[in-house]
Order: structure tokens, then C-alpha cells, then sequence
């Protein structure tokens, strides 16, 4: 599981230099024929991870029922995210390693429902959810690196 949090650290390494290297109005932008910008993405990565974790270990979620609705599969920005949002985003981004990894140490993911994602990945534990995970996020950051040349 080590290498599991390392690449997940790494990962959202990355996602953070969004916020350093776009301006609010940038992250907000939704290109021309697309349906999501910059911000909706690293909100989305967030809840999925939270869902995919800790809703499917039947533990309850470190984030608000706001950011569900707003970032979960299947929704789209409904509108420009503040300052305040992004800034809430960039903190859960980063802080929510720590908790997961610290949680994880502790032991207390002790059952996971077994289900299959959208995309046909059967999850049949934990571990499986950590897996896809990784792979969720990596699918998300490189979408964000195409929706950035346009921006």
C-alpha cells in the first residue's frame, strides 16, 4: 500500500501546480465544445476519492454534501467557483492524503461493498478502490492537461 499513497501523493503534486499556474478565471473557463473546466476536475477527483474510499467502506466522507452535489459523477459546473471554493479545493486536495493514509494505518476500513464503476471496474475491496483511484485520477489529470492548451 506504500507505493498505493506515494503515487496518489504524486499525483495530486501535480494537480496542485494548477493553482499556481492559472489564474480563478482561468480555472473557471470551459472551453468551446467542452463541458467542464480546470476546477470542476480537481473538485471531481476529490469527491470521487471520497466516495470510492470511504462511502464504499460504509464510513462517512470528510467532505460536505455541497461538494457531492457539485463534483460527482455526472454533474458539470454550474457556474464560476469563488476564490473561497478553489482555496477549500486546494486545502481537501492535499490534506485528505494524510487523513486517508492516516485512517488507513489505524485499521479502520473494515468492510467495502463491492461494486462496479462506470467505466466496468469491478471493485471487490479496498484495495481495488485504492487501485482505481489512482487510475481515476490519472485518467482526470490528463484530461486537464489537454483542457489546458486551450485555455
Amino acid at each position: 500500500m506504500e507505493t498505493v499513497f506515494k503515487a496518489w501523493a504524486t499525483s495530486r503534486k501535480l494537480y496542485l501546480n494548477f493553482f499556481d499556474n492559472y489564474s480563478l478565471e482561468q480555472l473557471n473557463k470551459i472551453p468551446d465544445g467542452f463541458n467542464n473546466n480546470l476546477i470542476w476536475n480537481i473538485g471531481h477527483i476529490i469527491v470521487a476519492q471520497q466516495a470510492l474510499i470511504y462511502k464504499g467502506s460504509n464510513l462517512p466522507m470528510y467532505i460536505s454534501d455541497n461538494l457531492v452535489n457539485l463534483y460527482q459523477p455526472g454533474t458539470k459546473p454550474t457556474g464560476p467557483t469563488s476564490q473561497t471554493q478553489v482555496n477549500e479545493l486546494k486545502e481537501l486536495l492535499i490534506s485528505l492524503i494524510a487523513t486517508t493514509k492516516s485512517d488507513f494505518q489505524k485499521g479502520i476500513f473494515n468492510t467495502y461493498t463491492e461494486r462496479t464503476t462506470a467505466t466496468g471496474f469491478h471493485l471487490a475491496s479496498l484495495s481495488d478502490a485504492f487501485e482505481f483511484n489512482n487510475y481515476h485520477e490519472g485518467l482526470h489529470l490528463g484530461y486537464m492537461m489537454g483542457l489546458s492548451r486551450l485555455i
